[in-house]
């Protein structure tokens, strides 16, 4: 379950589907890999399988984009390509006791000024597809690992 081939954008939504309908209470996934890897939309479709609707913007230029999500609490995207360190975190404003799910892009330039990753998820272009590595960090993301493996 750790590796998996996605064969086309259907397969990612798919995985962010499975992620969203195993999610634990509270969540921190680092997503990694290269531009045009697919981490935004991995974290579209996770999101749209939260309930949130309407527009879902990538975080490129703007650093942080939140969801309200349907079921309680708030969902955090942010990419952080752009800061030159992580201490320009703390100008964003992140309030953590309200985010549920944190889908951070790019978590290397924030090193020290974000949550730990409870799932490490890292794609990369495989052919035609992507390849996914998930790596649990936490004792939370091994038991989402596990849910996920079941489904």
């Amino acid at each position: 379950m750790n590796d998996l081939l996605l064969d086309n954008p259907a397969a990612t939504d798919a995985l962010g589907a499975r992620l969203a309908q195993t999610l634990p209470a509270r969540a921190v996934i680092h997503l990694h890999g290269d531009l045009g890897a697919g981490k935004s939309t991995l974290a579209r479709a996770m999101l749209r399988a939260l309930g949130v609707t309407g527009t879902i913007r990538s975080p490129t230029y703007t650093l942080v984009e939140q969801y309200p999500l349907p079921a309680g609490g708030l969902a955090l995207h942010l990419d952080l390509y752009r800061i030159g360190n992580a201490g320009e975190l703390e100008f964003l404003g992140l309030d953590a006791s309200e985010a549920r799910l944190w889908l951070v892009e790019w978590p290397e330039r924030g090193q020290g000024a974000l949550p730990p990753a409870d799932m490490e998820i890292t794609l990369a272009v495989a052919g035609t597809g992507r390849s996914c590595q998930l790596r649990p960090h936490t004792a939370c993301g091994k038991a989402w690992l596990d849910a996920l493996a079941s489904t």
